[in-house]
């Protein structure tokens, strides 16, 4: 005997007699979609009616899940239809399902099935246990539906008109404007998260690497800018506006840094009455540096053209300057020296490298006022 899976139907209905000699009743097929012949893949829906069911009645309907028969698969589990149902509800278990109604109606038992072998065949009988109370005892009893002939066609090829054609691919829509937006906006979110990680990598080695390094003192600095200028090469008119601001602005930023005073946003009038009277600075050097700041702003803002005299003097004036207002400040080739001794071998060092300077300033104006190395230089700037 097949299993059966525990589907139970509740009904109210008046008693009537069943027979329990031959069938109970006819099975139904009916096709899922109109056709005019069986032909293999069809989809059909197998069952059977029940009319008059007593009252109290419940029924167990056979396991399909293993199939059906050869030849044909079982495409849904049972299917309960029925008419004036008030009330379905799933059990604990999901196999059962209960079935509450009030009025007569009739009910219908099905599955999907489908014939995959192109055969005639004659579909099982299907049979159903019912259960009925009788007084204090129960009787049980099968009732068995009729089985159903189906004759199953092959699918027909016209073979001289058939033409084998190639599986279509899948179709492809267009890509539109709301799918790009997101992905564009969210590349551009990246990108900036990468761009803000990289400067925040960059400044971090930065600070680490000033933080490593001491700071050099505002003379070697100043000293250092200079020695930019040096030489004849800026003494040409086109450049020479060059070579006095770059003068001017070394300058600015060594008192700023030197005699904290605010160069870079005063004029030099403002400036040279601000360091008058410092007793660090000379007159002579003093008076000598004003003249600088003077003829440089002849040169920038007036036009004018300053002599080769004047501009030989420009670079060493600077110098003396820088160098006569020196800083006491300790330097690694003096830490082991002590009290004034140490602020003495210090500024002797800044001196030393002043003079250094000069020196080499000194041989190179020499050099280019000779009369051929004059001609020369100027040959060079009309070049540039």
């Amino acid at each position: 005997m097949k299993r059966y899976s525990l589907v139970i139907i509740s009904l109210l209905f008046s008693l009537q007699a069943w027979s329990q000699d031959g069938f109970a009743g006819e099975t139904f097929l009916r096709p899922l979609a109109q056709t005019d012949s069986i032909t293999v893949g069809d989809q059909f829906r197998y069952g059977f009616r029940i009319e008059g069911s007593p009252e109290g009645a419940s029924y167990l309907l056979p396991d399909l899940s293993k199939g059906l028969m050869d030849g044909v698969a079982v495409l849904s589990p049972w299917r309960v239809d029925s008419l004036g149902v008030k009330e379905m509800r799933k059990s604990k278990k999901k196999s059962i399902d209960t079935l509450s109604v009030n009025t007569p109606v009739d009910i219908e038992m099905s599955v999907v099935i489908a014939p995959f072998v192109d055969v005639p065949m004659v579909l099982p009988a299907l049979g159903v246990q019912r259960t009925l109370p009788a007084g204090d005892s129960i009787l049980v009893d099968t009732l068995w539906f009729s089985p159903q002939a189906l004759d199953v066609r092959p699918i027909q090829i016209d073979t001289a008109n058939f033409v084998i054609r190639d599986i279509k691919g899948q179709i492809r829509y267009p890509v539109t404007v709301q799918e790009i937006i997101p992905w564009v906006l969210g590349g551009w979110f990246l990108a900036l998260i990468i761009a803000l990680t990289v400067c925040l990598i960059i400044n971090s080695r930065r600070k680490d690497n000033s933080a490593g390094r001491p700071d050099e003192p505002a003379y070697i600095v100043a000293l250092r800018g200079l020695e930019k200028y040096r030489g004849s090469k800026y003494w040409a008119p086109e450049q020479q506006k060059t070579m006095y601001s770059g003068i001017t602005d070394t300058l600015r930023t060594y008192i700023e840094s030197r005699f904290d005073v605010n160069a870079e946003e005063m004029t030099t009038a403002e400036i040279f009455a601000a360091l008058d009277g410092d007793p660090a600075i000379p007159a002579d050097i003093l008076a000598e540096t004003k003249s600088i700041f003077e003829l440089s702003d002849f040169v920038k803002f007036a036009r004018y053209t300053a002599s080769d005299d004047d501009n030989a003097r420009a670079i060493p004036g600077a110098v003396r300057f820088v160098t006569s207002t020196i800083e006491n400040t300790p330097s690694p080739a003096a830490d082991d020296v002590k009290g004034s001794d140490k602020e003495e071998v210090d500024a002797e060092q800044g001196r030393s490298k002043a003079g250094s300077f000069l020196s080499d300033h000194s041989q190179g104006v020499k050099e280019s006022c000779r009369p051929e190395v004059r001609e020369l230089n100027n040959k060079n700037v009309e070049g540039e």
